[in-house]
């Protein structure tokens, strides 16, 4: 194999979670009266962690927040009371993941989203036994794109970086893979901003099931 390792992104890569996302915001903005951010709205904000996210929707209805780590708080109260309600697995994401798994690709997710609703969504989804190991937004006390969300993943696993593939959906998934040495894959359903074509990588895919021959799974 020409891979020992494949790293997952979560959000907009794996799963379609902007429905939830979309949900848990718009209530806190409503406490705040603030107007509903659009699906299409919030696919946009979502990838720097809940923070940034709350922060963006909070801007977007020009609405000043007093305490920003209260709104934030109160974010992660309705989302993880139901983190899955709406959120469901990429069309061939379960099929490709066991493929890959059989073929003996050690695999893990690499995400912005807190460990915990991470897991629970992997785990509701019936995904989670596909993966060794899950690193969230709040494991380190830093995120993607910091690099060393890469390099502390590869240094666990015994895996020099040409050996390991990131997959993901952004720009921020690019900029870690990239910092970290590491090749990418851009999955193109996903969250990104901009447009497929300006995110460097290794391939652009437009189905995960794309995948499999990409990394040689059977």
């Amino acid at each position: 194999m020409k891979y020992d390792l494949l790293i997952f992104d979560l959000d907009g890569t794996l799963v379609d979670s902007a429905p939830d996302l979309q949900a848990a915001v718009n209530r806190v903005l409503a406490e705040h009266e603030g107007a509903p951010l659009s699906l299409t709205q919030i696919r946009s904000m979502i990838g720097d962690g809940a923070a940034q996210l709350v922060s963006r929707a909070f801007a977007a209805r020009s609405i000043r927040l007093e305490d920003p780590k209260a709104a934030l708080q109160r974010f992660f109260t309705l989302y993880e009371a139901d983190p899955t309600a709406n959120t469901v697995l990429y069309e061939g994401v379960s099929d490709t993941l066991q493929a890959m798994r059989a073929t003996g690709f050690a695999m893990a997710v690499c995400t912005n989203k807190p460990a915990n609703p991470a897991q629970v969504i992997l785990r509701r989804l019936h995904i989670a036994d596909q993966f060794s190991q899950v690193v969230g937004g709040d494991t380190h006390a830093f995120r993607k794109p910091d690099p060393r969300m890469l390099t502390i993943l590869l240094g666990e696993f015994g895996v020099d970086t040409d050996k390991a593939l990131m997959v993901g959906d952004s720009e921020v998934d690019a900029a870690t893979a990239h910092t970290a040495g590491v090749p990418f894959a851009l999955m193109t359903y996903g969250y990104r901003r901009g447009a497929a074509a300006d995110i460097p990588c290794l391939a652009a895919l437009d189905h995960f099931s794309d995948l499999a021959p990409l990394v040689g799974a059977r």
